[in-house]
């Protein structure tokens, strides 16, 4: 009896660090952002539908990774660039961030200056064209789902979603514009001018339907890229 639980233990451990050495020989591509992109890795979550997508499509050499905290803005995201994004090597990494420094304008007294959000999130693009990382910038998807300019923040949401287009262009790296596919998808969807429900769960967090056009909208852009060759 003993010598078969040694054997079952030993079996688990060859098993997990077979595991870990598939995982160590998969590129990394990593969502960068705050609680939305914490939320994407759980199930139904938009980076679990991702890799679902990838292993659909036989992608078995990558695989996303979530690097999402809960109420980060963009300066936060610069703080833990290098131990979250840089030294995890990865091939990609997807910025997903914005809607705290906005939103916290208003929920929290808080926020980010546009001018320090374009410095931050340039700063941020800077150290990963340093370090060869390709990148791909997502506009803020919503603050609020009633028709476009409606909603208390969407004049600020469309600086903020001004500056990372702007930022695109600047430095040459593809746009996924989630912000449009959201107006487009509520303008179409709902009738009743409601504040929520159709994209997000609150205005902001993604329900299931927000989360497959979240990861299908990725999924279209990075389908593109050398990466995904």
């Amino acid at each position: 009896m003993e010598s078969k639980l040694i054997l079952l233990t030993l079996f688990v451990i060859v098993m997990l660090l077979m595991s870990q050495t598939h995982l160590k020989n998969k590129k990394k591509i990593i969502f960068f952002g705050d609680s939305i992109t914490e939320m994407g890795l759980l199930p139904g979550g938009y980076i679990q539908i991702f890799n679902n997508m990838l292993k659909q499509h036989h992608f078995n050499n990558l695989i996303g990774v979530g690097a999402g905290v809960s109420g980060n803005k963009i300066y936060d995201l610069y703080l833990r660039l290098q131990q979250d994004v840089i030294e995890q090597q990865p091939a990609l990494v997807v910025i997903f961030i914005g809607v705290n420094d906005v939103w916290h304008k208003l929920s929290h007294g808080t926020g980010t200056d546009a001018g320090k959000f374009e410095q931050f999130y340039t700063a941020i693009i800077q150290q990963l064209k340093q370090q060869g990382i390709a990148t791909v910038l997502c506009t803020i998807l919503s603050i609020g789902e009633k028709w476009q300019g409606q909603n208390p923040q969407d004049e600020d949401i469309d600086l903020y979603n001004g500056i990372i287009r702007n930022l695109a262009v600047t430095h040459n790296l593809p746009l996924c514009d989630l912000r449009k596919a959201a107006i487009d998808y509520i303008q179409k969807n709902n009738t009743s001018n409601f504040d929520r429900g159709f994209l997000t769960k609150d205005g902001v967090h993604l329900n299931d339907v927000g989360n497959n056009l979240v990861a299908t909208k990725i999924w279209d852009v990075l389908q593109t890229l050398p990466v995904m060759k």
